[in-house]
């Protein structure tokens, strides 16, 4: 995707946390992805973040804090 910006949005070591704000981002029209960052050998270790384009971010973070997460 040359040209398009990605700044990490939110992250957590909860892949379900993850998930839930990917799927309400994806509801708004926001397109998002998450990069697992946890470490293979111990699960316990590491994040998942999750990335949205630049043009999105100020609106996404909003409704991410609107939702509590």
């Amino acid at each position: 995707m040359p040209g398009k910006k990605w700044i990490a949005l939110f992250s957590s070591p909860h892949e379900h946390r993850i998930q839930f704000a990917k799927v309400l981002l994806m509801e708004e029209g926001i397109e998002a992805i998450a990069v697992n960052k946890k470490d293979s050998a111990y699960v316990l270790i590491g994040e998942i973040e999750l990335f949205v384009r630049g043009e999105d971010f100020i609106r996404a973070n909003y409704l991410l804090k609107k939702n509590k997460l």
